[in-house]
């Protein structure tokens, strides 16, 4: 094992907190196309096709290809579909198309052989490679679990001897719902049972002198992957390993939703430079989900280059040196704990959920419909506001005053200057630089919010902040790795045993250029909409790792996006839906649904829409959504109710990880489900 190359400290899991910089991993030939090393963070995805229509999967892969995949996997759920991935691959390359090919393997050691002959790469599921999962829990002796080892070994060695003799890569990709009832027993639904049921494949393979091994931790909740990837890194470190990781969110559903869930698991993992290759799974066309993964990847591309050039000026780039920084004694990325506060006014902070702050500034505010888009609906007739489920804490006006009324709950941010004129103060509190606030002669007694940087808190004045139990930060960033630089502010304030709450903003700017007025129709309105989809695509990532990842590790009792060019509904549904993929807080149905492949029963995309559009607002739900049993119960891992693809035509329903109702017709599996949840006290019937 070349462990020259593991460039992280022992005992920790990235080489800092603090300072980007990529994990270094072995370089693993796949083909043509090498991963690890110093070559590129890879794009990939899955075929949706059925194996055995050649045509329909390379037509497919091909699309897939031409979106930016640079490895194709393909489900080989039989020996059948094993044996006809030498089709697809004849085929692909007849048309020119010499891109790497990966068999998905669950179950079938016999297929997964035949595999290895034909394509690039294998991949296997330690859950259920020659180990079993039917929810049963063993109580393993020591030499009883070794024996259970020894019989897998058996197993799995043939496979390996012949990934070894055709030059056939293997991704060893653990999933969180699909462990073992042998792991389960012994480690629990644990990130440590995740990393342990790959170690002990990754230990056969060494002991077999095979080497050419990409791992993955997949999970469909976000904060159960980061985890178990950072666990994984720690244990691999631990005995010499450094083998390049495929990241992924499993089940992470479609459109804004999965893309942000995808985001805040990959996008984390890749903020501390770890991550070889990525597949975003949405419950769309795979060819879709290639430009996401490449959205996500090119912004660490981009970061290295603007790094590289500013040290060529000599500019600094680094808070801290590699390997410091590594936060205080209570901090641990292998568990989630909220960092502890107080609870400002009864409303922030402390056990509350994280708030919301929302910039209407340059909002046409002489009109109440303007809060719409902040959650607050006014009804003129009734002249009074509802609610949304996802409807903002606060709203920042900077120096403008609007010319209504607004709700009682809403509460009003304003620049210090102008906040000191206004006459009538309720709900409305100041928003100072740190400088004013020192200075300020004028305090409210309710809320004070204060602007800060991480490199505040390193400057005398801060010293001078008089400090109160209604004293919040609003904390910024201008730094490249602006994550990280956050993260370290954090780490500071438990340093210096400040246990105020704060809120994290992010700035981003896009290219989004308006058409002249009156040329709605025009090549510059097309160019300018396909722009603000990019720029609403690219928001929801950004927001999703910058936010997510402090989020995922407690840190945060508030979010303020700032996006100006982008509208801000958009800004308010990207807001709560970090908040939703991080568990921080729930404002909507959580879907589970996994991306499909060629093993799904049915329509996944057509049915998860149904289902989507008549449960959507059973708020704090979780519904599975899943294509066959592979994907199953195990896969929804902490679904509230699942819907599992059990034969052509038949679906079977859950409550949790049990089964309800078997083999029931797709025409009226939706109304079962309903009729379930309504059976369990969780239905209310949809607002008119």
């Amino acid at each position: 094992m070349d462990a020259t190359s593991v460039n992280i400290l022992p005992g920790k899991y990235c080489n800092s907190l603090t300072d980007y910089s990529r994990f270094v991993t072995r370089e693993v030939k796949i083909g043509d196309v090498a991963m690890g090393g110093n070559n590129p963070i890879r794009i990939q995805s899955m075929t949706t096709t059925d194996t055995m229509d050649t045509i329909g999967t390379v037509e497919q892969s091909i699309r897939m290809i031409d979106a930016g995949c640079e490895y194709v996997r393909i489900t080989a759920p039989s020996i059948k579909e094993a044996q006809n991935l030498a089709n697809i691959k004849a085929e692909l390359r007849k048309r020119g198309y010499s891109t790497p090919l990966v068999a998905d393997i669950h179950f079938t050691p016999n297929a997964a052989e035949i595999a290895a002959r034909i394509v690039e790469k294998v991949r296997v599921n330690p859950g259920n490679y020659a180990d079993k999962k039917k929810f049963d829990h063993i109580e393993y002796t020591d030499a009883e679990y070794r024996a259970e080892l020894e019989r897998i070994n058996q197993k799995f060695t043939p496979l390996v001897n012949i990934c070894k003799e055709y030059g056939t890569a293997m991704r060893i990709g653990t999933n969180h719902g699909s462990l073992s009832d042998r792991i389960m027993s012994r480690y629990g639904d644990t990130p440590q049972g995740m990393v342990e049921s790959a170690m002990e494949f990754m230990r056969m393979c060494e002991a077999l002198n095979y080497y050419n091994l990409v791992i993955s931790m997949k999970s469909s909740n976000p904060q159960v992957m980061v985890q178990a990837y950072r666990l994984l890194v720690q244990t691999m470190v631990a005995e010499g390993m450094n083998y390049p990781l495929h990241l992924g969110v499993t089940e992470a559903g479609d459109g804004e939703d999965g893309r942000i869930k995808s985001a805040v698991g990959i996008g984390t993992l890749l903020e501390d430079g770890l991550g070889d290759t990525v597949r975003v799974s949405l419950t769309e066309e795979p060819e879709a989900e290639a430009p996401v993964a490449i959205a996500l990847v090119n912004r660490y591309s981009l970061r290295a280059k603007k790094i590289q050039e500013l040290r060529n000026k000599n500019q600094e780039v680094n808070s801290l040196p590699p390997g410091e920084g590594w936060g205080g004694a209570s901090h641990s990325p292998y568990e989630y704990k909220k960092r502890e506060t107080y609870e400002a006014n009864a409303f922030i902070g402390d056990h509350m959920v994280p708030r919301v702050v929302l910039d209407l500034s340059k909002a046409h505010l002489k009109d109440p419909a303007v809060l719409k888009d902040a959650g607050y609906l006014y009804s003129p007739v009734l002249d009074k506001y509802n609610m949304a489920d996802q409807s903002v804490d606060f709203v920042y006006m900077a120096d403008e005053l609007p010319s209504f009324n607004f709700p009682g709950n809403l509460k009003q941010l304003y620049n210090y200057a102008t906040w000191k004129t206004l006459k009538n103060k309720t709900n409305c509190h100041p928003l100072y630089t740190l400088q004013e606030f020192v200075d300020a002669d004028d305090r409210c007694s309710a809320l004070n919010f204060v602007r800060i940087t991480n490199a505040d808190l390193d400057n005398d004045l801060f010293g001078r902040i008089p400090l109160a139990k209604n004293l919040i930060f609003v904390l910024e960033t201008t730094e490249l790795h602006g994550m990280a630089d956050q993260r370290q502010f954090f780490f500071k304030l438990e340093e210096f045993g400040l246990d105020l709450p704060v809120i994290v903003k992010r700035s981003y700017a896009f290219e989004t250029e308006r058409p002249e007025d009156g040329k709605t129709e025009s090549n510059e309105a097309l160019s300018f909409r396909e722009g603000l989809g990019e720029a609403v695509t690219e928001l929801q990532l950004f927001a999703a790792t910058d936010l997510g990842a402090l989020l995922i590790d407690g840190f945060g009792d508030g979010i303020w996006i700032d996006a100006p060019q982008l509208p801000p509904s958009v800004i308010t549904s990207t807001a709560f839906g970090v908040l939703q993929a991080t568990r921080s807080r729930i404002s909507k149905t959580e879907y589970i649904s996994c991306p499909s492949c060629g093993r799904t029963l049915f329509d996944l995309q057509e049915t998860t829409q149904l289902i989507r559009s008549r449960t959507s607002h059973l708020k704090g739900l979780k519904i599975g959504i899943m294509g066959c049993i592979v994907n199953g119960p195990g896969e929804m891992a902490d679904a509230d109710y699942g819907y599992v693809g059990a034969g052509p035509g038949k679906i079977t329903l859950y409550r949790g990880k049990e089964v309800v109702k078997k083999n029931v017709n797709t025409a009226i599996a939706v109304d079962e489900l309903i009729d379930i949840i309504r059976e369990d006290g969780n239905w209310v019937e949809p607002a008119i």
